[in-house]
């Protein structure tokens, strides 16, 4: 049986943050990248988003994400797995490695970049409960390689519509702006 605690704060929450906000190299080689993919496509650019997961549960807060294994935030005891970047042998770098991060008190380090409204996704305890185990058993596939026959690549958007799925939530939700979230497709496809 579901337990609705909304009295006491529970939540879990949607985050669109525009791909590489607050940074000077992945702002632009992602608008490349997207340069390049909307011209494959035929189609015109959008702009690019990676999706987050805030969650508080019995008042504790925690953030879902996959973010570099380096630099804010890296190493702490919140991460779940790691996974390497572009190629599995590059991941022998930290350079080339990402982690899956979600643990108590964990923020979200461009939190403040965020677009649209939040989405939330439930307040139900079991179900967020569900998400926050379902993290552990993520699949540190190689971030930026095509997952199945989707065409689509592992990334932080594969993530969280992975976790989304995996704990049976819907997953048809669409950034804002009419932008994109490439990986999205890949995520929902795993958590099938």
């Amino acid at each position: 049986m579901s337990t609705d605690r909304t009295q006491d704060g529970d939540h879990a929450t949607l985050l669109w943050l525009p791909v590489g906000a607050g940074g000077h190299v992945v702002i632009h080689t992602s608008a490349w990248w997207e340069r390049w993919r909307a011209a494959v496509e035929h189609r015109p650019p959008a702009p690019l988003f990676h999706a987050a997961l805030e969650v508080r549960l019995a008042g504790v807060p925690s953030a879902i994400e996959m973010a570099p294994a380096w630099g804010a935030g890296s190493g702490g005891p919140g991460v779940r797995a790691t996974g390497p970047v572009g190629l599995a042998w590059l991941g022998r770098s930290r350079f080339f490695r990402y982690e899956i991060r979600c643990g108590d008190h964990g923020i979200i380090p461009d939190r403040a970049w965020a677009m649209g409204a939040p989405v939330i996704l439930t307040h139900e305890a079991e179900i967020i409960e569900s998400m926050l185990l379902a993290v552990g058993s993520a699949p540190p596939l190689t971030w930026g390689r095509k997952v199945g026959d989707t065409g689509d690549m592992w990334n932080s958007n594969s993530l969280v519509s992975w976790t989304l799925g995996t704990a049976g939530l819907r997953t048809d939700y669409e950034p804002p702006m009419g932008g994109r979230a490439p990986g999205w497709a890949a995520g929902e496809h795993l958590a099938r």
